[in-house]
Parts: structure tokens; sequence; C-alpha cells
């Protein structure tokens, strides 16, 4: 099956995105923290349905490219797929909430991450056997379901909506219902979405498109029961409570992002929002995922990534360490779960060392934007062959 998601050709759609890119953010004073990147004259134009809105509210600091021929070195960690039969609680962390020692280098990852990989892997700061990690997320899903979207608001001062705007926005879903003639045989897959934020916003774009025909298929995939009770709650009682019709299109799946349950070739699109660093295996995942895309779909990684200007990183792990854990005490009664979200931010790979996991697991036009100058950022990819 081959998808119609925009740029049938990698470099129409590499150039579609540098114009876009390119183009400056209405809030955005040109300074040497925002960066855009040029446009590339080698590329042809594309069609106007291809061309993508700037993102928008200022919260873009770069863009980075990398072509799918790109001659990129050095291989990124992967785990081996080991397991432990048992089942364990939450580990305690230690009550020191200061810093950790600078993020790691591409190549310090890879050498640490070598000599641990067959047997463990990091949950947070701490190393427990590969099997457990399954188990461990989801006990800390499990407790802070019920205010999760709570707690999304408090920690992120409501700009995670705006991420997940142009996230959603970014995906270009009106140029491929518009070309389908609607959203006959569109499949979308929103992996880790248990709450329903991001199915939610794909779905209310397809209902903006009026192309005439059905709306797209979406699955949302999540390893917690828990949370995907309270994205159907949600659906149900506060997103579309009236719109049984809308409802019938989504359909909610528990299951792990390392064995998706899903046929080859099935899906147009692939989105996981604030996920990805929950994964055991993330190389795993990432393979799972380009064997689910038809041929021309995309894969779109939305997640926490790593500031590099040391005043604001300075700043930045002052609040995460200090006071999300204790705002995560006051609303859910549960510290440990927002100190393990904090370290697991840090221990994720940075942007580039993730761009280049991202290409070797067979994605091409891969690419990746900062938002927020690099507290978040949006990884992007296509399953051209």
């Amino acid at each position: 099956m081959t998808s119609t998601f925009p740029g049938q050709r990698g470099r129409h759609l590499l150039h579609g995105a540098c114009q876009a890119f390119a183009s400056p953010c209405p809030r955005l004073k040109p300074t040497a923290l925002h960066r855009h990147v040029l446009p590339c004259p080698t590329m042809r134009p594309l069609p106007s349905f291809f061309e993508s809105k700037p993102f928008v509210n200022g919260f873009i600091s770069n863009a980075t490219f990398s072509s799918s021929s790109s001659s990129l070195a050095s291989s990124s960690p992967s785990s081996s797929p080991s397991s432990s039969p048992s089942s364990p609680s939450l580990p305690s962390s230690s009550t020191d909430t200061s810093p950790p020692p600078p993020s790691s280098t591409a190549s310090e990852v890879s050498s640490s991450t070598s000599s641990i990989q067959q047997d463990t892997t990091h949950f947070g700061y701490q190393q427990v056997p590969v099997g457990d990690k399954e188990k461990l997320v989801k006990t800390v899903f499990d407790s802070v379901a019920g205010k999760y979207d709570v707690m999304n608001d408090l920690m992120s001062g409501g700009l995670h909506r705006l991420w997940k705007d142009d996230f959603v926005s970014s995906a270009g879903l009106p140029a491929v219902l518009r070309a389908q003639g609607g959203g006959k045989d569109i499949r979308l897959l929103d992996v880790a979405g248990g709450t329903g934020d991001i199915a939610f916003r794909l779905m209310k774009t397809a209902l903006g498109v009026d192309a005439g025909a059905r709306l797209p298929a979406i699955t949302v995939f999540d390893i917690n029961a828990e949370m995907l009770k309270v994205g159907r709650a949600r659906a149900e009682e506060e997103v579309f409570p009236t719109q049984a019709p809308v409802r019938a299109c989504m359909e909610w799946v528990e299951g792990n992002a390392e064995a998706l349950p899903f046929p080859d070739d099935t899906f147009d699109l692939y989105t996981i929002a604030f996920g990805l660093r929950n994964v055991t295996r993330r190389a795993q995942a990432l393979a799972e995922a380009r064997r689910v895309l038809k041929r021309g779909g995309r894969f779109m990684c939305l997640e926490f990534s790593h500031v590099s200007l040391p005043l604001v990183k300075d700043a930045y792990d002052l609040y995460s360490f200090q006071i999300i854990p204790r705002m995560g005490q006051a609303v859910t009664g549960d510290a440990e779960a927002y100190r393990y979200l904090v370290e697991s931010i840090r221990q994720f790979p940075r942007q580039e060392v993730l761009l280049r996991e991202v290409e070797e697991a067979g994605f091409g036009s891969v690419s990746f934007v900062n938002y927020s100058l690099g507290s978040v950022a949006v990884h992007s990819g296509f399953k051209w062959g």
C-alpha cells in the first residue's frame, strides 16, 4: 500500500519543510537564539497544497534536516531483548534532587549504554532489568492517570497545548484528506496516546476539512489501560459527547510500542507524543513504526529534549528537579512518578542522536525542529521504500 501523505518524493517534502521553517514567525524577532533554515536552492517548488504554515507563537528555536542519503556516522545504542519475569514496585529515588551532570554526547551515550544494554536499562537514573522497565512505567502512569492532564498544564504553564497544536498542524493532514477526497482509507496511529490529546486534535482537524467523504480511522494505542480509560471517558463526556459517529472512528488499543499488533503497511501517519522516552528498546519501537506505515507514510515524534544554552539550562534544571516533584506530590500524591519524569528526560538522547536513530531505522527525509529553546523537539521521517 502507498500513503498519500504530503511528499511522495523526499526532495520535494524536504524543500517544503525548508520553505516553511524559513518563513519568519510572526512573534519572533530574529536573534542568535532563533535561527531558521534557509530554503534549499536546489529543490523544485512544491504544489501549493504541500506548503506548510510556519510554526506559530514563537516557540521554534531552530530546525535541522538530514536527507536519507546523509553520511551521518556512528550507530545509536540499542537494547538487547533479555528480560526478567519479576513484577517490581516502583523503585524509590534518592532525596537528592540536584541536577545531574551535563547531558551526554552521542559518543558518551553509545559508550555508556553498550556496557549495560545486555542485562539492564535505565529507569530514570536507576539501572533496572530490561524486562522490568515496562512494568515500572505502567506503575508510574497508573499512579498519575487521573491527574495527568492537570499536571501537564501546571508543569508547562499550558505550553504543552501549543506544542501539541503545532505538532498536529505540521503533520499536513488537511492536504492528505483533500488529495484523497476525504478520509476514506486513511488510517492514523497515535502511540502512547492514552488520554487522547493528539488523537482528538487529529480528529478535529479532519472534521474541519470539507472533503465530502468519511472521516479517517484513528487508533489510540497505549501500554497503560488506565490512561486509555481516561481517554475514552474524555471522548464520550467531554470532547465528542453528542457525536457518536465520530467516536466510532476512534479505537482504543492496549499494547507495547515494541510489538505493534497491526499488519505491515497499515497506517498513513504514526504519531507519538511524550512517549518514546518511556520505551525500553527504542530501536525496536522505531522499527515497528516503520513496519506498520504505508509507503509514503510519515513518522512524527514530539518529545522532551535538551536545552543547550547554559543559563537557560541551569534555570530549567532547577525548576525540573526542585519544583516538578513537589508539584507532583501536591497534585497526585506521587513525587516519585514526577522525579522519574525529570530523570527520564535527562536520559533521553539529544536531538542529533535521535535524528540518527530515526534515520537508521530506515526513514527518509528525516528532520527535527526545536520548540521552546530545545526543551521540546519534534522529529519527523518518511517511509519511502
